[in-house]
């Protein structure tokens, strides 16, 4: 039995050139968005006479969409134009704090990669000692929220920040493993 691909639901918008690339032959308003549950980057076409703000979330689903017309490709980090890398920060950070029950059982649930490596040292500034420390706090009792690691794990950096950080990298592409994106793989054809 062949599992259907999962795929993005919603996406913010991370750039909109309403007369498209600058050294596009095509004069197509597109728009670059990131995906909200794989942190998937999208290049877009919006429906005619439709625009986007930046940061704005927009459905990208398989139902009737309201604002983008199809979905061109999926593209990398070096892609993106130099506004959507400027706004990707804010816009990981926005996708983290409103679904902060799922990051949070990040820290409740992860496992490790292999015997020498946890998964949540994959997460820059966790080494062993903050893993430790991590690890018994959890066994005590389940993190419930960004503030309640913050006061049970000391010296630990802001979670959201770590987070960020690291899909930050993957989404660059040179990562040997993924905890929060899909790799992007070069395929032929469309999303």
């Amino acid at each position: 039995m062949q599992q259907e691909e999962r795929r993005e639901e919603y996406a913010y918008v991370l750039d909109f050139m309403s007369t498209g690339k600058s050294f596009s032959t095509k004069s197509e308003p597109i728009a670059q968005l990131i995906g909200e549950e794989w942190f998937t980057l999208l290049e877009v076409t919006p429906k005619p006479g439709v625009t986007m703000a930046l940061s704005e979330r927009v459905y990208i689903g398989r139902e009737e969409r309201d604002k983008v017309s199809l979905i061109k490709a999926r593209i990398t980090y070096d892609d993106l134009t130099q506004t959507a890398k400027n706004g990707l920060q804010k816009a990981i950070l926005q996708i983290i704090n409103s679904n902060e029950k799922r990051f949070v059982d990040v820290f409740n649930n992860a496992g490790p990669l292999n015997i020498r490596q946890h998964s949540l040292e994959l997460l820059p500034g966790i080494g062993k000692k903050h893993l430790e420390a991590i690890l018994k706090a959890r066994q005590e009792k389940k993190f419930e929220s960004f503030d309640d690691i913050n006061k049970r794990v000391t010296l630990l950096q802001e979670p959201t920040k770590l987070i960020t950080e690291r899909i930050m990298r993957e989404l660059q592409g040179s990562e040997r493993f993924y905890m929060f994106t899909k790799p992007y793989v070069k395929r032929e054809g469309r999303y």
